[in-house]
């Protein structure tokens, strides 16, 4: 990403984590000026509040005032995009919070759900840029996701579209955390990596490099994951027909190991009537995706608040 000298015409994309913020200043061009990143502390209430309002003093001191601002975060954004509706469990303080009051600000601060955000970061500056039907599924503790529908993001009546890892793909399995039977966060997310392995592995990292020494219960356990992500995605091209599906999150760094065999999968389980084949990549944006994507979303929201 190219960088530039600061301009007063910027915009400021701040994504809110489990325990740091990352912020990016960037132009309506998707020129990067800067980033930050800082850590608070998530198990003190209301940390992030204090961390987060000193570093946007930061900002502006470094970039002067932002023409806009744009906020994403984890859980379900309300309906009116002021504030973070629903996330249950962490962040005391963020459910219900007013952004454009909190940040001071006069005008609309749009807020989003992270995956949402982070797809709309890839397909601005990232993997897929351009790219007007594209889903993402973020691999990591957990699966998130967000699909880009006809050049819109969708986000559906309550706003929790994209929770691709709650898709049912066994009826007869135990439920996930949000009731899903046999769910793909099941089958492929690092929290229960423990369980799935028989206790062998803690994380999916040392599965990875069990497989890369040729650990054959490691290549098993690692296959039917791969089944699993694979028969999810060929399935979202069924029902969303997109033309990229971006894997971004740890477990996507898994790199020949992951996008490979996925592809081998997807060439016998995709259906192709016009012949066109999904294209598969990994996510481009890093930590930094759900930032960028805050601050495109920002610059395309209305002003009023």
């Amino acid at each position: 990403m190219n960088t530039a000298a600061p301009t007063p015409d910027w915009a400021l994309g701040i994504d809110l984590g489990g325990s740091s913020v990352k912020l990016v200043g960037v132009t309506p061009e998707g020129t990067l000026l800067r980033s930050w990143r800082v850590e608070f502390d998530a198990e003190v209430p209301g940390d992030f509040k204090a961390v987060l309002l000193r570093q946007v003093a930061q900002c502006r001191a470094e970039l002067g005032e932002p023409g806009r601002i744009g906020v994403s975060a984890p859980g379900l954004a309300a309906r009116d995009a002021r504030s973070i509706a629903v996330m249950p469990g962490r962040l005391d303080g963020l459910e219900g919070l007013d952004w454009a009051l909190f940040l001071g600000r006069t005008d609309r601060v749009p807020v989003l759900n992270d995956g949402h955000a982070a797809l709309l970061g890839e397909t601005w500056t990232g993997a897929a840029r351009g790219c007007r039907d594209a889903i993402l599924l973020t691999l990591g503790t957990g699966v998130g996701g967000a699909a880009l529908v006809d050049g819109q993001l969708l986000r559906g009546f309550t706003g929790k579209a994209g929770h691709f890892g709650h898709m049912s793909l066994n009826p007869s399995g135990a439920p996930d955390i949000c009731n899903a039977p046999g769910s793909l966060e099941d089958a492929v997310g690092n929290h229960n990596i423990r369980k799935r392995s028989n206790g062998r592995f803690e994380t999916t990292w040392q599965l990875i490099e069990a497989v890369r020494v040729g650990d054959p219960f490691a290549r098993g356990v690692w296959d039917q994951s791969i089944l699993s992500l694979a028969a999810a995605i060929a399935s979202l091209t069924n029902c969303l027909d997109p033309e990229v599906a971006i894997l971004g999150g740890g477990i996507a760094e898994a790199g020949d190991l992951l996008f490979p065999p996925v592809q081998a999968l997807l060439d016998r389980f995709e259906w192709r009537p016009t012949g066109h084949a999904v294209r598969l990549i990994p996510a481009a944006l890093g930590g930094l995706a759900g930032a960028w994507g805050a601050a495109r979303n920002a610059l395309n929201s209305p002003v009023a608040s």
